[in-house]
């Protein structure tokens, strides 16, 4: 039977996560993280009995603490909380799922460990990608993405061991605001980018699809994963998403994986990673399917794709100020403290007013954040 340590249970990969296990039963869950749901914890708690439960906001552990007295569960908080819900001993595998930075020190933790890494966190590579690899490397883990692009893109170099890409596909819906132009988006609210056409996910995550924030982010964990160059990195609008990403070889051969737009593939896969298992729920009907769209983004009205390839390319501090600068206004957007514009207005003062660091370490890294905050913070 396989342990699992998750990070981030109470949220939409962590609620999906705990549903494979259910429908699997081979699967033992040794921790749960989470920011602060702790209604929701308890009842993870409750059923899949845990050695030790972590809650980042330390009074709101206490009061979990206090009800769970009755179960033989350890309550910890706080970034050392998460980084022992990471490495316990008896997890064989992380699936970090947390939201924002916080993931990156449990993550490079567990790595330390010994444990293999489910890799739900885009700030983890995003970050700290010049970081991870090498630990990766030194300590013999495996590092499997679970977010469906990249796991589509994993999936299909799966037997193409030693032959070069030419191209990664990187496909995106286009999200509420395909079509749109940059007038139109003046008037968008918090309501319009919470709608998104084909995937149910987080607030965060949802807006940053909207504004394909979150495409750029891919496109820099892509090229961390895959050793890909940015320039050999494309983004497509597939706005059914059926083709999850794609692969292109030296050869001219396009390799592709379809499926329904269902989050529960990629966290199964990466879990039992190389094995395949049934997995309920709706599949593709290709006698129903007339065509299969594609397009190209609007590179003036997603201004996002650009400012992140970038910052990619700058590399040093330069991809956590723009994941920051985002982080930083999005929490604002939903708080009806920000237009939606100010989201990408915000990415581009920081990355013009925060200090350019070549290589930094995570201490440097998690400098760059607060400093990031601190320059926005003045201008708000």
């Amino acid at each position: 039977m396989k342990s699992l340590a998750l990070l981030g249970s109470t949220g939409s990969i962590g609620t999906q996560t705990l549903d494979i296990v259910r429908g699997n039963g081979d699967i033992r869950v040794v921790s749960l993280a989470a920011r602060r749901n702790i209604e929701l914890l308890e009842k993870q708690t409750r059923e899949f009995l845990p050695e030790l439960v972590c809650v980042y906001d330390e009074e709101k552990a206490s009061v979990l603490k206090e009800r769970l007295r009755d179960l033989p569960v350890r309550v910890v908080s706080g970034m050392d909380g998460l980084v022992a819900a990471a490495c316990l001993p008896s997890a064989e595998i992380v699936l970090t799922a947390v939201v924002g930075m916080i993931g990156i020190r449990p993550t490079m933790e567990a790595i330390r460990a010994g444990k293999d890494i489910a890799l739900a966190n885009k700030e983890t590579l995003v970050c700290a990608g010049h970081l991870i690899l090498p630990m990766i490397r030194e300590y013999g883990v495996r590092l499997l993405p679970v977010d469906s692009e990249h796991s589509a893109i994993f999936q299909c170099l799966q037997g193409n061991e030693g032959n070069r890409i030419s191209k990664i596909l990187l496909t995106a819906s286009g999200g509420p605001f395909r079509g749109y132009t940059k007038e139109q988006l003046q008037k968008v609210t918090v309501s319009d980018a919470l709608k998104h056409p084909n995937w149910s996910m987080g607030q965060k995550i949802t807006i940053d699809s909207s504004t394909m924030v979150n495409k750029g982010l891919e496109i820099m964990e892509a090229h961390w994963l895959f050793g890909v160059d940015y320039d050999d990195i494309e983004v497509v609008v597939q706005p059914q998403s059926i083709i999850h990403s794609m692969v292109e070889f030296e050869d001219g051969a396009v390799m592709a994986q379809l499926g329904t737009p269902d989050m529960k593939l990629p966290i199964q896969y990466a879990l039992y990673y190389p094995e395949r298992r049934v997995l309920p729920g709706k599949r593709l009907d290709f006698s129903t399917m007339r065509s299969i769209a594609v397009e190209t983004p609007d590179p003036e009205v997603f201004e996002a794709l650009k400012i992140a390839v970038e910052a990619g390319k700058k590399g040093g501090n330069a991809p956590t100020v723009f994941n920051a600068a985002n982080e930083w206004a999005v929490e604002r957007f939903l708080q009806g403290k920000l237009n939606y514009p100010d989201i990408i207005e915000s990415i581009k003062k920081a990355l013009l007013a925060v200090p350019y660091e070549e290589n930094p370490d995570l201490e440097r890294i998690l400098a760059a954040e607060e400093k990031v905050c601190e320059v926005l913070n003045c201008q708000l």
